[in-house]
């Protein structure tokens, strides 16, 4: 096991439902120095590992731990931290709680404060429904975070982004004739067709006229479609994915009794200084919703990933696109922050 669990203990989530002992799975990278100010917080997005991270922790990186004391706490419901498929009845499978954005940054505080002591975070940083989470801690903790950088990940899940999810969601609920009481019959080849739907959305129209899936090996669209999205979908537990799913459709920084629900607020309310980065062609979390969100946010500077590879040119796999993302965040950790 190349991780760490943190007991949360027995949890009252968002919905009010109380999760018995909840955890966290997450991994450190560099020391915390002696005035635990070094901290940069990295969650993962939809159905990621804290491993799928590392592309963007190294030596000379803007994520150095030689410098850095870097946390990537895994998202709930991931299969590492408390997800449908670890969890004990009454709550496994298909019957896992509704967990929140809000619920996971909350249990990502307490693993910060309890676990090391930290009050103040230099960065929080991630790629997709990490870059939710980073935007969440900016809201829900603006005191104590002094910069934010989301990737290809927005502060609420707009309605071109619900409808996306949806459609992910529908192969599942097709597979047991939309008959919820039926979801627990699920297995991992009814993801088959869920990573058939996405390949639409990750990448964009010009990825695959200009057939880019010949750089990463593939020989054939249909190979791509196969050895990419039904491989990585079909890895995944078909419960986990649901209630990850879930977490997204509903994900919004102010679905909280901090905000009651005005997302201008809460984003005028983040004082960390960001620096949003949506892909310039993604389907899926589209650039024009981070524009309207960076141009609330006092501190915020929008910065694109000019390219072609959609919502992954957050995902480490594109090389121009990591070096944007990792100067970005050198010139981010590199501004002063007063107080």
């Amino acid at each position: 096991m190349d991780y760490e669990i943190f007991d949360l203990g027995d949890v009252t989530l968002q919905s009010g439902v109380t999760l018995p002992s909840a955890f966290l799975a997450y991994k450190t990278y560099g020391r915390l120095n002696e005035k635990k100010d070094n901290v940069i917080v990295y969650p993962t997005a939809f159905g990621d590992h804290h491993v799928q991270n590392e592309w963007l922790i190294g030596n000379g990186m803007a994520l150095d731990p030689q410098k850095y004391f870097i946390i990537v706490p895994n998202l709930l419901g991931n299969g590492l931290s408390s997800s449908p498929s670890n969890t004990p009845a009454p709550f496994d499978r298909a019957n896992f709680p509704q967990v929140t954005i809000y619920d996971n940054v909350k249990f990502q505080h307490r693993l910060v404060t309890e676990k090391f002591g930290i009050q103040k975070i230099a960065l929080v940083a991630g790629w997709s429904m990490g870059g939710i989470q980073s935007f969440q801690w900016g809201a829900s903790y603006p005191d104590m975070v002094e910069r934010i950088a989301p990737f290809a990940g927005v502060a609420k899940t707009w309605p071109q982004t619900h409808v996306v999810l949806e459609g992910m969601r529908a192969p599942l609920m097709a597979a047991v004739r939309f008959d919820s009481s039926k979801l627990n019959e699920l297995t991992s080849e009814d993801m088959r067709a869920v990573g058939r739907v996405y390949a639409g959305w990750g990448v964009s129209e010009a990825f695959y006229r200009e057939e880019l899936y010949r750089e990463m090996g593939f020989d054939s669209l249909a190979d791509f479609i196969v050895g990419v999205w039904e491989n990585s979908f079909m890895q995944m537990d078909p419960h986990n994915v649901l209630a990850m799913l879930w977490t997204g459709q509903h994900s919004d920084i102010s679905a909280n009794p901090d905000y009651n629900g005005d997302f201008d607020k809460a984003l005028r309310s983040i004082k960390a200084h960001a620096c949003v980065m949506p892909g310039s062609t993604d389907l899926f979390c589209p650039a024009d919703d981070n524009e309207y969100e960076a141009k609330l946010m006092p501190n915020a500077v929008f910065n694109p990933i000019e390219s072609i590879w959609g919502h992954f040119a957050g995902r480490g796999i594109n090389n121009a696109d990591n070096q944007f993302i990792d100067d970005n965040l050198k010139r981010l950790l590199a501004l002063r922050i007063d107080g």
